[in-house]
């Protein structure tokens, strides 16, 4: 899919803004393209379940860095997740990507998921979605707005109502409705 990579500056305010305006957006890598249908957001130095809670450390590095850039980390030992850094330099407040409706490429996000009976489960999730999009940890730091790891417009916006809730699988401040979906996607993480 080709399409025109978002600015930096749409990226260039708070977390909690960036996290709903990427609903319905297109994440490109490559040749394979899905659309955005859930996220939550991380508000940095304020927020006990961010990485960069804890301060400036190698690992959060990117987070502190410009907006518009790619974190990527692993979880569980086995698992890579996908965020955006928001907000301005120096304020590390950033937007996981939580679950993508599939659109192009599909028969590689097959591959890459082998076992997988439905559409619906190749990336409705966190590490499920990564593994679907061929994104790694080799993909950190990188710069959203150009390249093969981008978000653009979606071809056609299609009208959609925008749930809040929860965010989940934390324990600190697990209770903040910073948790963005598309009401009543199939692709929504369960």
């Amino acid at each position: 899919m080709k399409c025109k990579a978002l600015p930096r500056t749409f990226y260039q305010r708070p977390a909690t803004d960036v996290a709903r305006a990427l609903l319905g957006k297109t994440l490109v890598h490559g040749a394979v393209s899905a659309r955005i249908v859930e996220t939550e957001a991380y508000l940095g130095l304020e927020d006990p379940a961010a990485h960069a809670f804890r301060g400036l450390t190698p690992r959060t590095k990117v987070l502190f860095g410009p907006p518009a850039h790619a974190y990527v980390y692993l979880i569980y030992g086995m698992y890579e997740c996908l965020n955006i850094v928001a907000e301005t330099e120096g304020s590390p407040g950033c937007v996981l990507i939580r679950a993508l409706e599939p659109l192009t490429g599909l028969a590689a996000m097959r591959r890459r998921r082998p076992g997988v009976r439905r559409d619906e489960d190749l990336a409705n999730g966190p590490g499920k979605l990564t593994l679907a999009m061929g994104i790694t940890r080799r993909d950190n730091g990188r710069d959203v707005t150009r390249g093969d790891l981008y978000v653009c417009h979606a071809r056609q916006d299609d009208p959609f109502e925008m749930g809040v809730s929860a965010r989940v699988g934390i324990r600190h401040a697990a209770d903040w409705p910073l948790r963005f979906y598309v009401v009543g996607n199939r692709y929504v993480s369960r």
